[in-house]
């Protein structure tokens, strides 16, 4: 049937509405999980996304006869993979300005810790994973690069690297779902992000260290935060939201293309193997890239009078940015199937255990030299974003700042662009380590090599004062 076959096509066959069926089950889980988030007193105070609670719920309803197939797991694969790459271009799009108490240098040093915990995490998945393989328990070797993706960059990049995983070591004969790993990485970081971060809250809390505070006053919004000076109308011959929408969607087509054209580039050995393997998993990244592009040329018409009014808005683009990650959220879990990881349960275990404890105490350690005046403000946040989304670090930040007084806020969502620059070799690396076992040796090296070095850009001024002293 052609596209002009439309006298043909009919609307009571099961095909018609299997893709919005679908949708239709991840909005309900999503519902659900909210009301459980919020009438059940302990999911209350443990701070769990109403997503991951929705994914959860999907999850237990697989597990009944009959049911598993009622959730179709390519589909959440995919609503998790273009969710991400949607999300991250409607943030792009957003006009974003360095308020006074955010520093470009204090957003660049939080780029860093964002970057430098990317690596740490690296470092101690890649050991794990190695050692399992050595000693002959069948785990891919480049598996615990897995772990910064699963936890620094959430579901959608867990997803997209687990695939390209699962594609090298089918090719070495080891039979790996990367997928299903990479993904349970992801929602068991939300769950640490939440349980620990208010563990530790709580603990500080008894101990004095942190008072209460309300938190109504921050969930108010003020009428600029709305809409801003100049912008087009909420309703003209175009909606507002469906200008919003319609300029996520044509900067992500962009996204299509250029990707497709670099694929059919013609390209040496390097470009071949290691970045065009992964490139469609870059879909975030180069999302970002054109958000940029397009709000930049955006800007410079509107500042040469070639377009006179506003059609960027903030606040809707915050919108459709949440309902990208919450449906990637709920997705991303759905889409876990446990059985597949039956026998590698331990070493997920070693891995998302190890993976804890070193970004809890490294995230500290940090926060306190960077942000010396509100270090656990920039404490929660960070370890926040770093173990589930950067909506994470924002809960947890409204908890002991909700009125975000503190520059805690303005680092967390203005590091974005430079956590990216400084994070690309890490994601270059992802492409390069599954090649061999030598390759994964070469890049726990590269890795250990760049953490050292971020972590000396930001103790920078601790440790060349201590060596003045000393000279002195």
């Amino acid at each position: 049937m052609t596209l002009l076959d439309v006298s043909v096509m009919t609307f009571d066959r099961p095909e018609a509405w299997q893709w919005l069926v679908q949708f239709c089950i991840l909005a309900t889980a999503l519902l659900l999980g909210n009301v459980l988030r919020n009438n059940v007193p302990f999911l209350k105070k443990s701070l769990l996304p109403s997503a991951l609670l929705g994914g959860l719920l999907l999850i237990i309803f697989k597990q009944f006869p009959n049911c598993r197939e009622i959730i179709n797991k390519p589909m959440m694969e995919i609503v998790t993979y273009h969710a991400l790459g949607l999300g991250f271009v409607a943030l792009a799009l957003k006009n974003n300005k360095i308020e006074s108490k955010s520093t470009p240098m204090k957003v660049i040093e939080t780029g860093a810790l964002t970057a430098s915990t990317y690596v740490i995490q690296g470092i101690v998945g890649l050991i794990v994973s190695i050692i399992f393989f050595l000693v002959g328990k069948k785990l891919f070797y480049a598996s615990g690069l897995l772990l910064p993706m699963g936890f620094g960059q959430g579901p959608g990049q867990a997803l997209n690297f687990g695939k390209i995983f699962t594609g090298w070591a089918s090719d070495q004969g080891i039979d790996f779902p990367g997928a299903d790993f990479g993904l349970s990485i992801a929602a068991t970081g939300f769950i640490v992000g939440s349980v620990v971060g208010v563990v530790y809250m709580n603990m500080l809390r008894r101990k004095g260290i942190l008072s209460r505070k309300k938190i109504a006053a921050a969930q108010v919004n003020k009428l600029e935060d709305y809409e801003g000076k100049g912008e087009i109308p909420d309703a003209e011959s175009i909606d507002k939201l469906s200008v919003q929408i319609s300029m996520v969607l044509f900067v992500y087509f962009l996204v299509y293309l250029f990707t497709n054209w670099i694929q059919n580039m013609e390209a040496g050995q390097f470009v071949t193997n290691t970045v065009k393997p992964m490139l469609w998993g870059f879909n975030f990244l180069i999302g970002t890239l054109f958000g940029v592009l397009f709000k930049t040329i955006l800007n410079r018409f509107k500042k040469a009078k070639i377009v006179h009014r506003e059609y960027i808005n903030n606040y809707m683009l915050n919108r459709i940015s949440g309902f990208c990650f919450d449906i990637m959220i709920v997705a991303g879990t759905a889409a876990i199937n446990f059985e597949e990881l039956g026998k590698f349960v331990l070493p997920f275990i070693i891995i998302v255990t190890l993976g804890t404890i070193v970004t809890f105490f490294y995230v500290l350690a940090i926060s306190k030299h960077l942000y010396p005046n509100y270090k656990y403000e920039g404490f929660f946040s960070m370890f926040g974003m770093l173990t589930g989304t950067a909506s994470n670090g924002m809960i947890l930040l409204r908890e002991i700042d909700p009125k975000f007084e503190t520059p805690a806020a303005n680092n967390l969502v203005l590091q974005t662009l430079a956590a990216i620059f400084l994070g690309l070799p890490v994601l270059l690396l992802m492409g390069f380590a599954p090649q061999s076992l030598k390759a994964t040796w070469i890049t726990l090296g590269i890795l250990v090599v760049f953490w050292a070095a971020l972590t000396v850009f930001m103790l920078r001024t601790k440790i060349f004062k201590g060596k003045k002293k000393v000279a002195e």
